[in-house]
């Protein structure tokens, strides 16, 4: 009796003999790739950034998440290799697709590089292969986009080829979690193809949550940004509300929080940031449309958000008014133009739209970001400045938008005549003028 397909796919994984594709090394792919490497797989990477190819392979990180020495390592032991080519993975038992699934500026999806990927994939053909995808989309994604690339050659999937998504979990910067201790959710499109694909994600992950199908693992991933998307944009027009009613927001949501069940806090900012919350709830959104519904929490979560920068510039405004300045001509010094704290991604940063707003109504801005050197964006390049007692007693406002941990808050409180955080960083009042947002 001869050996199928499935069983030699799970035999060279559970030897370890199987070589895994990651197509994409950004901050999910590579993270991803270096996990593989470290189970004892051989890893091969592509990317269609020729100079991040090259600083791979000579062991330079360019993620927080994975350190040079790590990737120099799995280089030397032969066990991670990156490439532009497509055709490296002509031979690999697995590949996992991490590229990106942007926005247009028209609110649409972005499906190009899935489906430039997938076309690659079945030009080197899927036979005898388990094909993951990890990338962000709609719900029917898989089934609608690479299953009929993967059979358009007469595979029979489940049998010749195995197709599966499973979302990636990443969330850059975080160390008490990793891709090991974080679940793994898994939908396979026939129940072959999903115990192919938890055989290997068994190997670098703790726990695996198989579901039913690809779309209700593709629906698993909307879910948990739609649920954070929301809930941000709920207390974030809280904090509008309180803003009105005179209180603070971030004395509400403390005593809030006190209650041991049926709350959870959220807390407010000048908008979310980020790969994954402001975009991934509208490809539900965009999804949804095409059924004729409405996703109405997800549009009035876009709604709310949208107007936070809007509302920390109308502060900015508010807090120079009382000290007798304009807007107009006035140094503004913003601490912090990442998403998140403690790591560099600017991808949907808020800091980016006050900038621009900022910059229209004749502010001279300016920033320090510890992790950014520099912010080129539509209509202006910025570079992170030092952050010295004097920069920030010149600065008519000093502005935070991101909470870096190695930021001295008390240097900060002293040294600014006016502050307007928008983080709640600084806890205690310094020398000037400190405004919660």
């Amino acid at each position: 009796m001869s050996t199928s397909t499935k069983e030699t796919i799970m035999s060279r994984i559970a030897s370890r003999d199987a070589t895994v594709g990651v197509v994409g090394l950004g901050y999910v792919g590579l993270p991803l790739a270096l996990a593989f490497a470290k189970a004892g797989f051989r890893l091969i990477g592509i990317d269609v950034d020729q100079s991040k190819v090259t600083e791979l392979n000579n062991g330079r990180s360019y993620i927080e998440d994975v350190s040079s020495d790590e990737l120099a390592s799995a280089v030397d032991e032969g066990l991670f290799y990156a490439s532009c080519d497509y055709s490296e993975l002509a031979h690999v038992d697995a590949i996992s697709i991490c590229v990106p699934t942007p926005l247009r500026k028209t609110g649409d999806p972005d499906i190009s590089y899935i489906i430039q990927a997938s076309d690659e994939i079945a030009r080197i053909g899927g036979s005898g292969k388990l094909i993951i995808l990890e990338s962000t989309t709609y719900p029917g994604s898989t089934s609608e986009i690479i299953l009929p690339r993967l059979i358009d050659n007469g595979d029979v999937i489940g049998s010749d080829v195995f197709l599966a998504f499973s979302p990636e979990r990443i969330d850059p910067g975080r160390k008490d979690y990793t891709i090991y201790t974080t679940p793994k959710v898994i939908g396979g499109v026939t129940p072959e193809c999903l115990e192919v694909a938890a055989a290997l994600y068994c190997t670098i992950v703790e726990n695996v949550i198989p579901v039913s199908s690809t779309e209700t693992a593709e629906m698993v991933k909307l879910l948990e940004n739609t649920f954070r998307a929301v809930n941000i944009s709920l207390v974030n027009e809280v904090a509008l509300m309180c803003d009105k009613l005179g209180l603070d927001v971030w004395e509400v949501v403390s005593a809030a929080a006190t209650k041991p069940y049926g709350f959870m806090p959220f807390y407010p900012g000048p908008g979310m940031g980020g790969h994954c919350i402001p975009v991934d709830p509208l490809y539900l959104s965009w999804k949804l449309r095409t059924l004729n519904y409405k996703a109405r929490f997800i549009e009035l979560a876009a709604e709310v958000d949208g107007q936070m920068p809007y509302f920390v510039v109308s502060k900015v405004a508010d807090a120079l008014n009382d000290e007798r300045k304009a807007l107009k001509g006035s140094q503004i010094l913003i601490l912090g133009v990442a998403y998140k704290p403690n790591v560099n991604d600017v991808r949907e940063s808020p800091a980016v739209d006050v900038i621009h707003l900022l910059r229209e109504k004749g502010a001279a801005v300016s920033y320090h970001d510890p992790f950014v050197s520099s912010l080129d964006h539509e209509g202006f390049n910025l570079r992170s400045i030092t952050l010295t007692d004097g920069a920030l007693a010149s600065a008519d406002c000093v502005l935070i938008l991101t909470h870096h941990d190695n930021y001295n808050w008390s240097q900060i409180a002293d040294g600014s005549r006016l502050i307007v955080d928008t983080r709640h960083a600084i806890n205690s009042q310094g020398k000037g003028r400190l405004i919660y947002l």
